[in-house]
């Protein structure tokens, strides 16, 4: 049973500045695995993060740290969730996330899907 979709869009460069203007976000929006990666990458993370969010209903108090995006050399991308993120999807009957991210002519975008 589907729980929850979210879909996001985001412009490459305009996140890259928005990074390069408040360099603390980098912090606040990405785990210490995530923060090294391009551009690109990054704005197709913060999408899925974004798109989670809207899957679980965005609710406050999550802690965009607390779900990390994982792709391993030649696999599809993972959503892997703690904390926050982790209890709202527990709370929803979330079993299993699926993710889908894509980064072409300059736009980032991520699609999420909760699944129970």
């Amino acid at each position: 049973m589907i729980i929850g979709v979210g879909i996001d869009v985001v412009d490459v460069a305009r996140f890259g500045q928005t990074l390069e203007r408040t360099p603390a976000l980098r912090d606040r929006l990405f785990t210490d695995g995530e923060k090294s990666l391009p551009l690109a990458s990054l704005a197709a993370r913060f999408a899925a993060k974004e798109a989670l969010a809207k899957a679980l209903g965005a609710p406050a108090g999550l802690q965009w740290t607390d779900a990390t995006v994982e792709r391993p050399r030649g696999e599809q991308p993972t959503l892997v969730v703690a904390g926050t993120v982790a209890a709202r999807a527990a709370a929803l009957g979330v079993a299993t996330l699926h993710v889908s991210l894509s980064h072409d002519a300059g736009i980032a975008s991520a699609v999420v899907v909760a699944e129970g």
